[in-house]
């Protein structure tokens, strides 16, 4: 099988840009997304991380009632 594709892929023309292009893309989403972890607010970090605790509390409030 693995020949079978090794064999259409020889054939294309400029084939070896694909792994380069698809390295790069890699490695500007994971460093844009490491810059913006490091130059978020706390303020909004701590809210986002809270949003699963907020549902929880209010349902178990309205159940108390």
């Amino acid at each position: 099988m693995l020949k079978f594709i090794k064999g259409h892929m020889e054939s294309i023309d400029g084939v070896a840009t694909y792994p380069m292009i698809s390295l790069c893309i890699f490695f500007l989403f994971f460093a844009i997304l490491f810059l913006w972890v490091f130059t978020a607010r706390k303020a909004y970090i701590k809210e986002v991380s809270e949003l699963p605790l907020e549902d929880d509390n209010n349902q178990n409030n309205q159940l108390e009632l």
